[in-house]
Formats: structure tokens, C-alpha cells, sequence
């Protein structure tokens, strides 16, 4: 299926590795030309593998999108090469792990930065473009928390929801001014944040990593974690045209682990 992204301009946020990079390449090779950021050293190394497995055009824009001036930075670049943005894919790494009582108010200041406010600054500064052009995808990545939380990750449970009300309310803004804002949700997406989670809970129960992995895997109804690149198609059908009533949506990629019946 042609999903309509050839020579479309995707800007991916934490785009280094994990979920971020994973929706970098179904885009790119969708036709999509992709600019990618992260303060990972590991940015460049990304950004060769996808171009050797694809062709795309791919630009590299190192730096930290918790700071509005390297969100400028990269916004700047990206219209200078490519022209326009049309897509923007809302990622970064996952707040510290901690219970309520573990973590302190500036972890909260920090977590919520992060994890709210880079969000929020993203959408200043591709927005304006897009309603310029009166046009555009704008797709947010958080966590199945925002359905139902999980244990040990109070920060995530918490700001998670918040990304989604201000998506939520984007939507009603934006859609009759042609720009669709959606997000997606993944559960348990074998990931190295996920491997940090499941280091983490073995360590509180004594438990193997892999048995900890087993046991998540038997409560989804299909059986098993989900892989990222079904997370990057799945991101890319949610970014294109391909889903253009599409609006306003909450994506549970989850395999069926959410319960809840909304």
C-alpha cells in the first residue's frame, strides 16, 4: 500500500535509537525525507543505517530538545534543507523510575521539561510553518500508562497524561485549520528503555529479566511484546495520508493489554 509520503518531510524528535529511530525508518522508507535529532553520540550512526537501507535524504541535527534553543536550531535546519515540514513525530526518553515518595519536587520539575515541555515547545515551532501552509501531521509518542498506570513510574504516569490533554486539545484547535494530531501508545515494545524496565523490576523481585519479560508477555492477548518495527509502521500509516480522518485519536499500540473499554 502506497501510504502517500514520497518526498514528504518527517522531523523526528530523539530519533537516536529505540521507538524514535524506528519511526525515523518507516518513514524514510516510505519515501519520506527525515531530519533526526538527539543528544545521543549515536545520532550519526542512525542516520548512515537508514540512509544505506533506504536512500532517503536524512539530515542530523545534534542537540537537546528539553532547550528551546536547540529546538529552534533544529527546526531552522530542517526548513533551510528540505523547504517545509510536514510531519512531526514527538518523542523523547522516558522520565526517571521511582515511586511517589523516592523522587523529589526537582524531579518532578526536571521529568516534566522533558517530557511536557519539549512537547510543547515542538509544537510552537513547527505549528506556525504548518498553518502557513495549511496543512500537516502532527504525532506524539507516549506510553500505555496514559490508559492505565504502571507500577514504579510515577513521573511517566503522571506527564504522559498531560502530552495527551494538550494533544487532545490541539486537535479541536488545529484539525479545521488542516493540520490532524494524533498520538500513540505503545505498551510493552522490546526497546533499551524497556530493558532498563525490566532490569529494574527484576532486581524488586528477585526475579530474571527474561522471567520478568515472560510474565508481561503472557498478560498481552497476543502473547508477546510488541517489535519496533511494527511500531514504525504503525507510526508511519498514523502520520500519512494514507489515515487522513484520523484525528484527534489515541493509539493503543498495546497487543490488547488495555482493559480499559474506552
Amino acid at each position: 500500500m502506497d501510504l502517500g509520503l514520497k518526498d514528504k518531510v518527517t522531523l523526528v524528535a530523539a530519533a537516536s535509537k529505540g521507538l524514535g529511530k524506528a519511526a525515523a525508518l518507516a518513514l524514510a522508507r516510505e519515501g519520506a525525507n527525515v531530519a533526526m535529532s538527539a543528544r545521543s553520540d549515536a545520532l550519526e550512526a542512525a542516520a548512515e543505517e537508514i540512509r544505506e537501507q533506504t536512500g532517503a535524504q536524512i539530515l542530523t541535527v545534534k542537540g537537546d530538545i528539553s532547550q528551546q534553543a536547540h529546538i529552534d536550531e533544529l527546526v531552522q535546519a530542517t526548513l533551510e534543507k528540505f523547504g517545509q515540514i510536514d510531519i512531526l513525530f514527538v518523542n523523547a526518553g522516558g522520565p526517571p523510575l521511582g515511586d511517589f515518595l523516592s523522587l523529589k519536587p526537582e524531579d518532578w520539575e526536571a521529568a516534566c521539561n522533558l517530557t511536557l515541555m519539549s512537547a510543547v515547545r515542538l509544537c510552537y515551532a513547527v505549528v506556525p510553518h504548518m498553518l502557513e501552509r495549511g496543512q500537516g501531521s502532527i504525532i506524539t509518542t507516549q506510553s500505555v500508562s496514559v490508559k492505565q498506570p504502571i507500577d514504579n513510574l510515577i513521573l511517566s504516569n503522571a506527564l504522559r497524561m498531560a502530552v495527551i490533554g494538550l494533544f487532545k486539545s490541539l486537535a479541536n484547535e488545529l484539525g479545521p485549520k488542516g493540520i490532524r494530531v494524533n498520538s500513540i501508545n505503545p505498551a510493552w515494545t522490546w526497546t533499551e528503555r524497556v530493558e532498563q524496565l525490566m532490569a529494574d523490576r527484576a532486581k524488586r523481585s528477585g526475579a530474571s529479566i527474561k522471567d520478568e519479560a515472560a510474565q508481561i508477555a503472557a498478560a498481552i492477548p497476543l502473547k508477546r511484546m510488541g517489535t519496533i518495527e511494527e511500531f514504525g509502521q504503525a507510526v508511519a500509516w498514523l502520520a500519512s495520508p494514507a489515515a487522513s480522518f484520523i484525528h484527534g485519536h489515541t493509539l493503543m499500540f498495546d497487543g490488547g493489554m488495555t482493559k480499559s473499554a474506552l
